[in-house]
């Protein structure tokens, strides 16, 4: 049975902005905002932590991992209770590819483990390459803005977790470049 987005399991910002294949959806979650790729009959393309899986994916293990897996999944299931809306934030900016190129690209890369970083290499940079040919961070932009220092802040997540690599060293494996 395919997933459908309904009212009543998901709130949904505006309605006339129901999602079309190639949307960037933005997924608000508290603190942060996690990023997919619509790709049509219920169903997004995300970068997720290897091995979890549902609707309340934790910020903090997203953070402490090196790589992330790219998955297909239902936008129902993802969303859970959180709302989200299309946010197609970088059209003015950069021309979007085509819709059938995105889509392409998208499915290509399903099930690949690809090197991921909160501050170069995010979920939000994942889908804004898809859609724009250039991976590019609002979430990441706004706090170089607050004055959040970078540094202080990937010093400060490695003190949480010390075994883990959250450095944003290349992975020994290659990225597939769109």
């Amino acid at each position: 049975k395919k997933p459908t987005i309904t009212h009543q399991t998901c709130y949904i910002i505006s309605m006339p902005n129901l999602p079309q294949p190639g949307d960037l959806i933005e997924i608000f979650r508290g603190t942060y905002q996690h990023w997919a790729l619509y790709v049509g009959e219920g169903y997004i393309v995300h970068l997720c932590p290897p091995r979890i899986h549902g609707p309340r994916k934790n910020i903090l293990v997203s953070v402490l991992c090196d790589t992330a897996v790219v998955t297909k999944e239902s936008l129902e299931e993802i969303v859970g209770k959180d709302r989200f809306l299309v946010n197609n934030l970088l059209d003015g900016k950069h021309k979007p590819r085509s819709v059938y190129d995105i889509l392409r690209d998208a499915r290509s890369l399903l099930g690949l483990e690809m090197p991921y970083c909160i501050l170069r290499g995010n979920c939000e940079h994942f889908v804004t390459e898809l859609r724009y040919g250039k991976g590019e961070s609002r979430q990441v932009c706004v706090y170089y803005a607050l004055g959040v220092g970078v540094r202080a802040v990937a010093i400060g997540m490695k003190a949480l977790n010390a075994a883990s690599n959250i450095s944003c060293v290349k992975s020994k494996q290659k990225r597939i470049l769109l």
